[in-house]
């Protein structure tokens, strides 16, 4: 990975095989906090209210929903205008459909104000006109994703932009998370014993332990074998490296580089619609209160993390719940199929990818994220050639 002038992160051809920004940042410490998560928060999310209008981009998930729940009340508290939920809606895809979850929290909080987008003809996909123009623009990106935002972003000009992103990892289970159960007097079962033991184990144990759960040959099926063996090395060795205690794996979640990629890049790509984006639930001041707030041993799981930080402002049935949507297909329509099905094995790297089973990947009924990078990479290299000859 090199970062260029410009601030964008580009990644290898190994990364964009993969689709994954591997390693982590330098640690950098920070002096110790004495504020609670949600102040600390309050601290990241009040900019975007100062510097508005704020909009959310709201899935209807916890995530999203913990971030608007959170800014709607602090701009209640210090008399700012209320955050606009911003919500991407595709009717002609049932697997996305939270429109019952994203009722219930917008009735909850009282908003009036609410950009419900309702996308029917392949807005999102992944090589749609909005698409096509940002990979021109910045070329292959992580995560792919960022170049169909602009069909949202456009809502938002001139205004802040707050997301949930990293909240599925920041306020899910960690590895101490099957100890803290069993200390608490939670009845074991054996397979939380058996969780609790894998915590124990030394880093190289763990890690085989990781990778024999990885289900990366299936996943990333396009991969040649020495490139899928060492992605899912380096995915298991990463892994092996969390920390026991709760507040340093915290801070162990804030420094991979997965995360610093897409919050350099995705400010980077709202910034062309003249919006400011922040992800509040991995910037550094909420991570540092939330290591302290949990100590060595932390939270009980995601939904206790939920209850202790949102209980006052989200519905019991939000803190609690298990499912979320699946948005893969919103990004796989007509435009992806075309040019998979003309595509000549141009932009990528025959060295780390079976182009067959890429090709069928792209066209299969189950999408999957993973091989989006390579999407963009054959794309532009299909571009440039032809412009070369033309």
């Amino acid at each position: 990975m090199t970062q260029l002038a410009d601030a964008i992160v580009r990644s290898d051809p190994f990364e964009v095989a993969t689709c994954w920004a591997h390693g982590f940042v330098p640690d950098q410490r920070r002096a110790p906090t004495t504020t609670s998560p949600r102040e600390a928060l309050a601290g990241v999310i009040r900019p975007a209210l100062l510097d508005g209008p704020c909009y959310v981009t709201f899935s209807g998930g916890r995530d999203s929903s913990a971030v608007l729940a959170a800014a709607t009340a602090l701009a209640r508290a210090e008399g700012l205008a209320d955050p606009v939920p911003v919500t991407r809606r595709y009717p002609h895809i049932p697997d996305t459909d939270e429109n019952e979850w994203q009722e219930l929290v917008v009735s909850h909080l009282g908003l009036r104000d609410w950009i419900r987008l309702d996308l029917t003809d392949d807005e999102t996909d992944l090589l749609g006109p909005t698409a096509q123009a940002s990979i021109r623009r910045h070329g292959v990106l992580f995560p792919p994703a960022l170049h169909s935002h602009g069909v949202v972003y456009q809502h938002m000009r001139g205004g802040s932009m707050l997301t949930g992103e990293g909240g599925d990892e920041v306020l899910g289970a960690r590895r101490v998370t099957p100890l803290t159960l069993l200390r608490r007097r939670r009845t074991p079962t054996l397979a939380l014993l058996r969780r609790a033991c894998d915590a124990l184990l030394p880093r190289p144990l763990r890690a085989a332990a990781v990778r024999h759960e990885l289900p990366v040959a299936e996943l990333q099926s396009w991969l040649l074998p020495d490139a899928a063996n060492r992605h899912s090395r380096m995915l298991a060795a990463a892994e092996a490296t969390e920390p026991l205690r709760f507040s340093d794996a915290i801070a162990w979640v804030g420094r991979k580089r997965v995360w610093h990629t897409m919050d350099i890049n995705q400010r980077i790509v709202a910034s062309d619609y003249d919006v400011r984006a922040i992800n509040p639930l991995i910037h550094p001041d909420f991570l540092a209160a939330l290591a302290r707030a949990g100590g060595f041993w932390g939270y009980n799981g995601r939904t206790s993390v939920m209850k202790a930080l949102f209980a006052d402002v989200l519905p019991p049935s939000v803190l609690t719940r298990g499912s979320k949507g699946a948005f893969n297909r919103a990004y796989s329509g007509r435009y992806t199929q075309a040019f998979a099905r003309e595509w000549d094995g141009t932009g990528v790297d025959t060295s780390l990818v079976d182009v067959v089973a890429l090709r069928s990947q792209w066209l299969s009924d189950t999408p999957t994220m993973s091989a989006a990078m390579l999407l963009h990479s054959a794309w532009l290299g299909t571009q440039n050639n032809a412009e070369a000859s033309s």
